[in-house]
């Protein structure tokens, strides 16, 4: 599936409508470059279970735990080395768990991700315009 996002609010819209798709368990591996709109997608799932604390990039803290509907886990992988890193932090409890699991920077445990992740990848266009790229994902 793939969609284009003309502007913030439309990538933000994206996500909330991910978010009745998704199902306790569900990995996300959010795909793209700084700046992509990976973020923004998060924030959009967040206010679909109605999780009400600021959603925010966790670079330099790896995993943030947000309670709502459903708990879901927010990872940002951009500063760990790889999969022997994120076994050491406990990566691996969030990737079996019972609440929905974003990631983001995901390639880097690529080869650790559970067999039914939906893999999300955002291109920026020259007009700023973002291809949403979504595979893994039951209709």
């Amino acid at each position: 599936m793939e969609f284009i996002s003309h502007s913030t609010q439309e990538t933000l819209n994206f996500g909330k409508e991910l978010g009745p798709k998704l199902k306790s368990g569900s990995v996300i591996s959010l795909r793209g470059s700084l700046g992509s709109g990976k973020t923004i997608i998060a924030k959009g799932i967040a206010e679909y279970l109605n999780i009400n604390e600021a959603i925010v990039s966790p670079t330099f803290t790896i995993l943030q735990e947000y309670e709502g509907d459903k708990s879901l886990y927010h990872m940002d992988l951009y500063r760990i080395s790889g999969c022997d890193e994120f076994e050491l932090m406990g990566g691996e409890e969030m990737l079996y768990g019972d609440g929905i699991t974003l990631i983001e920077w995901s390639e880097k445990i690529d080869e650790m991700l559970p067999e039914d992740t939906i893999y999300i990848d955002l291109t920026i266009e020259e007009n700023q315009d973002r291809i949403i790229n979504v595979k893994g994902l039951e209709d």
